[in-house]
């Protein structure tokens, strides 16, 4: 029987992946997702969360040849081959997601770089155990040199979807040092709140600790792990120490809706954590805080979300 049947009302089995992508190997990046969602499924899994941009890549320590004011032919190489490594949503590649979805019957959240037009976007996606994509969230702010290789997403892909789980949603890496965005996360009653992510820093557990205790809700953080062995050929690791074997190195975690450390922090490997969840916790734990409810103060403070997809070009 698959794990979803197994459930009981209000209790199930959720994980959360530790691993790295292939590199420029967007098929067999896709091989290993199917693998890691097999395992999870098999720990009796109904929800499995992947890492920011497990499909299509996080080139950490690659500069891609830009400094200000100057693009080298390289580094425009280097950019071609991220851009035929992104997947197109929908497309051949989120349908193969869906089916892995179907297989195991699970809910899938998966970061993927996400090609439209000649642009790429950081983008998490949810999958039903029906295989059918049920959300799409870009992120709305990358990083620091991100922001040289996607776009930003705009406040139309910013669901929260109510699920036989629970309502997920998921706020990718940085972002989640945005209140705003918590902000509305919560308000739109986020319980499985999935804080996908590159940041190995041992300041990213105080941090999704601290968004469990705001929002009240579970939060289910996967972190890549990335070794130097898993870096392709010619891959400019120059940044790096020489010592340095692990380049990203995980801290993927588990946390209730009161702080409580479930799963995790896990470094140095790849791994599945796994966890209970049980959404009468969610209850409990608001009764002395709800942030967007009877712990608010609306007279004084409001917040003004903007859901319209901004186009460059409108065809009346």
């Amino acid at each position: 029987m698959m794990a979803s049947q197994q459930s009981t009302v209000g209790q199930a089995r959720v994980a959360v992946v530790q691993a790295s992508p292939v590199l420029f190997d967007t098929p067999k990046s896709l091989q290993k997702l199917a693998g890691f969602a097999a395992d999870a499924a098999r720990k009796g899994a109904e929800l499995v969360v992947f890492p920011e941009a497990f499909i299509g890549g996080y080139y950490k320590g690659h500069d891609f040849g830009v400094s200000m004011g100057l693009r080298t032919s390289d580094g425009r190489d280097e950019f071609r081959r991220i851009f035929e490594n992104a997947i197109d949503v929908p497309g051949n590649d989120t349908q193969l997601i869906g089916q892995v979805a179907r297989k195991h019957a699970v809910h899938l959240v998966v970061g993927v770089i996400e090609r439209d037009g000649g642009s790429l976007f950081c983008t998490a996606l949810l999958f039903g155990p029906e295989g059918t994509l049920l959300g799409k969230h870009r992120k709305l702010m990358p990083t620091a040199m991100e922001r040289v290789i996607w776009g930003s997403g705009d406040g139309s892909t910013l669901p929260v979807v109510d699920t036989k789980l629970g309502k997920i949603g998921s706020v990718i890496c940085w972002e989640n040092y945005m209140p705003l965005l918590r902000t509305a996360m919560y308000a739109k009653g986020i319980e499985l709140y999935c804080a996908i992510t590159v940041d190995d820093r041992d300041t990213w557990l105080p941090t999704v600790t601290h968004i469990a205790l705001e929002g009240r809700c579970y939060v289910l953080s996967a972190c890549q792990f990335l070794e130097r062995n898993d870096l392709p050929s010619g891959y400019p690791a120059g940044r790096f120490p020489e010592s340095q074997k692990d380049l990203i190195r995980g801290g993927s975690c588990i946390i209730g809706p009161l702080g409580q450390l479930l799963a995790g922090p896990i470094f140095g490997e790849e791994s599945i954590l796994t966890a209970e969840i049980h959404r009468a916790e969610l209850a409990r734990a608001k009764f002395d805080f709800d942030v967007v409810g009877h712990y608010s103060r609306p007279d004084v403070f409001q917040l003004d979300v903007n859901e319209q997809p901004m186009k460059s070009v409108r065809f009346r």
